[in-house]
């Protein structure tokens, strides 16, 4: 699928962004705008943890870090792994920067730009963040770029069936979150797809979904 859009068009949705999230950023972790991201924390967790098995030191990205709620519990749950953020908010990067310390390396960017070098890392992960990209395919094609071969993506994301998805995303040009679209299994199977060798879908609860996609060796 082609999800592109022009740059004027793209850049509106993530001034959107950043202005939400800067807004939510002192009450996200505790209110209900946090909450589906939240819910899916343990599934990301736990996809992550399957991921790096086995490696002492993994090398992992968080995209879309926001508060670094998540970031806490996989540096927790993986001793040892060495990690970077990203965010398009800077009042998220922010607060992630104060709860995560020098544990974790924390910069204000777009997903779609990655400052990294090729192969950087183990495994990524993007909790409820990918529907916010205006460029997908883009994001994803970084994410590949920046993970060494046999390592792994998750993404933990917002699903709907195909008549509420619809609606929905006939409403997102005018959200004032920035956001983009709400992707079926088949779409984002083909985002990922174009890139990753091997990719997984599953559905969490009756609003979420995860995907985990896997670089070829």
């Amino acid at each position: 699928m082609d999800t592109r859009m022009d740059e004027k068009s793209a850049e509106l949705l993530r001034s959107r962004s950043r202005a939400a999230f800067d807004a939510q950023a002192p009450t996200y972790d505790t209110g209900m705008e946090g909450e589906h991201a939240r819910r899916l924390y343990p599934d990301v967790l736990a996809e992550v943890r399957r991921a790096v098995a086995g490696r002492p030191a993994p090398r992992l990205l968080d995209l879309g870090c926001g508060t670094g709620a998540l970031a806490e519990l996989v540096l927790e749950g993986i001793p040892g792994a060495r990690l970077s953020c990203v965010d398009l908010s800077p009042k998220m990067t922010e607060v992630a920067r104060e709860r995560l310390g020098d544990r974790a390396d924390v910069l204000l960017c777009d997903a779609e730009r990655l400052p990294f070098r090729d192969g950087s890392f183990d495994a990524a992960w993007c909790n409820d963040s990918f529907h916010h990209y205006p460029d997908p395919e883009r994001a994803a094609f970084q994410v590949w770029r920046v993970l060494a071969p046999g390592s792994t993506l998750i993404i933990g994301d917002a699903w709907q069936p195909a008549p509420a998805r619809a609606i929905m995303n006939a409403w997102m040009p005018y959200s004032r979150e920035g956001d983009v679209r709400i992707y079926s299994e088949a779409e984002l199977r083909c985002i990922l797809g174009t890139w990753f060798s091997e990719v997984s879908w599953r559905r969490v609860g009756q609003t979420a979904c995860v995907a985990v996609a896997r670089k070829g060796v």
